[in-house]
């Protein structure tokens, strides 16, 4: 089956199951959007071809945009593959795309403890980071200041302050939010040295 068909068959699918998730009948749709039953029945059956110009009215009707409705189903966004970075004995896990909204970036980061008196250097970029640990604990430096932050807790600062997040008496897993500067800072691969 070539890709546009099967495209075409997803977007159909898409109409119904949205039609369905709504509770709406063929005809609560065909009103909403303008058309008649028999002719929805037939998009959604694949029994007419769907013309742009229909899909645009069904996607508003369906509270819903033509890019969300229209786009293409790639497996390769459906398995999050862990990234390995041993400058900084992390493991990452992005969940969010590259384009996400805002410019956010959520990962899960497992960090590996390294030499117990090694903090390594400091980062400072602009903007704000937040991490919750999942499990282990976490040693966030901040300026001069050491904070512990254990399993259920969370930290939130400026990261115009030095900063580094570290694991503390074992392995730690932690969830970030980065905006775009802590996204470049804390996960593009670095060189040993550079900022964690």
């Amino acid at each position: 089956m070539t890709q546009e068909l099967v495209l075409d068959a997803v977007v159909r699918q898409r109409i119904r199951s949205l039609r369905l998730a709504r509770g709406w009948s063929l005809d609560v749709l065909a009103a909403r959007c303008y058309l008649s039953p028999s002719t929805l029945s037939r998009l959604e059956t694949g029994h007419r071809r769907i013309a742009l110009d229909q899909l645009v009215p069904i996607a508003r009707a369906l509270g819903t945009t033509l890019d969300q409705l229209v786009e293409p189903v790639d497996d390769e966004d459906v398995v999050i593959r862990p990234q390995r970075d041993e400058a900084r004995g992390t493991t990452t896990w992005t969940l969010t795309r590259a384009d996400a909204a805002h410019g956010l970036t959520v990962a899960r980061i497992r960090l590996d403890p390294g030499p117990v008196d090694d903090d390594g250097p400091l980062g400072v970029h602009p903007g704000r980071d937040w991490f919750t640990v999942l499990s282990g604990t976490a040693r966030l430096r901040l300026g001069e200041r050491t904070i512990l932050v254990e399993a259920g807790q969370a930290a939130e600062f400026s990261t115009m302050v030095p900063h580094a997040v570290r694991a503390h008496g074992g392995p730690v897993e932690v969830l970030v939010i980065l905006d775009a500067d802590g996204g470049r800072s804390h996960l593009l691969p670095t060189a040993a040295g550079g900022e964690g």
